[in-house]
């Protein structure tokens, strides 16, 4: 299913508070690593926000995810206080992990290691 105009727009807004609010929060750079959100999807009725994470070079990514969970309803709180002109309701929010970049590695290894095995 397609996303509408509505959520596409909500979902950029939503997207450079959430960016602002990880920054602020000290969010941005947990267990020497950095995390950023890559992408945020809405539901239909904008009642839930599904977060997108992109953990790189975290130490332990799931440590770092609850850390980030467990701060959900502050980060809610924060976002509302932003946003609360502009929607009737804040969605709910969702933390998902936006594994993108691990493929991408994955693939870079697999492109290098054939490059390798065709060498004579």
């Amino acid at each position: 299913m397609q996303e509408g105009k509505r959520q596409k727009q909500v979902a950029g807004v939503l997207l450079e508070e959430l960016n602002d609010i990880f920054q602020r929060l000290g969010l941005g750079n947990l267990d020497g690593g950095m995390v950023s959100i890559s992408s945020v999807k809405l539901t239909p009725d904008l009642l839930e926000a599904r977060i997108y994470l992109s953990l790189f070079q975290v130490g332990d990514p799931g440590a770092a995810f609850e850390r980030i969970e467990g701060r959900a309803s502050e980060i809610k709180r924060e976002l509302s206080a932003r946003v609360k002109h502009q929607l009737r309701r804040i969605p709910e929010l969702r933390f998902f992990r936006d594994d993108t970049l691990d493929h991408v590695f994955r693939m870079e290894e697999v492109f290098r290691q054939i490059r390798e095995e065709k060498k004579p």
